[in-house]
């Protein structure tokens, strides 16, 4: 069941973090309405568009008796779908069939996707709760993605209580090997198109004086 929020940020901001951040100073950072204007509780257009480019998710999980596990979603961009201005929904598939999250899920509905986007050096961090849907085979077709080899098993259709995004502190910039792939060869390419210019231009007589 759904817990009610007085304010959205209080997802993650629970009575115990809040005590250690008077104690240590930043709760007024935080208290204030403006503050709160950063937690949002439906997914606007400007996360739409983040979730439709990534390719790799952690998502969160903890068992009835409180035990997390993380555990890590991927495929090509466009695998994340956004249903509505609360859901998100992505096909499931077939892993080392350990099953954790399919079996905290069964007995706990509480669940935090995390995305980290190394080349822009952002993050998004989304609360909310999930389900594994087994028996809908025409939203699982909808949802996976065309050409992808990989065989899905059930939908995960996550419901979103608020997210926000952080500051890019700590964040290494990285890149996609196939995008440094991509941009060598464009290099390549026009070192060599420089050198047939210089070569053609060495091959040119002078005109006499």
């Amino acid at each position: 069941m759904s817990t009610l929020h007085a304010s959205p940020s209080d997802v993650a901001f629970s009575s115990a973090v809040k005590a250690i951040q008077t104690q240590r100073g930043s709760r007024a950072d935080y208290a204030g309405p403006e503050a709160d204007a950063v937690w949002r509780t439906e997914i606007d257009d400007n996360l739409a568009a983040f979730l439709a480019a990534q390719t790799s998710i952690f998502l969160a999980t903890a068992s009835a008796d409180g035990q997390p596990t993380i555990q890590h979603r991927g495929g090509p961009p466009g695998f994340l779908h956004v249903l509505d201005k609360t859901t998100i929904a992505f096909a499931n598939f077939a892993g080392n069939r350990q099953f954790i999250t399919l079996g905290n899920l069964s007995e706990n509905p509480k669940a935090h996707i995390f995305l980290l986007d190394y080349v822009h050096r952002q993050r998004v961090k989304i609360w909310g709760e999930a389900r594994a849907i087994e028996d809908d085979r025409a939203l699982l077709e909808a949802l996976m993605p065309r050409g992808y080899r990989a065989r899905p098993e059930q939908v995960i259709l996550f419901k979103v209580t608020a997210w926000n995004t952080n500051c890019r502190q700590h964040i290494p910039q990285k890149f996609d090997a196939a995008d440094v792939k991509a941009a060598l060869e464009l290099r390549e390419t026009r070192i060599a198109e420089l050198e047939a210019e210089v070569a053609a231009l060495k091959g040119t007589s002078l005109p006499a004086a």
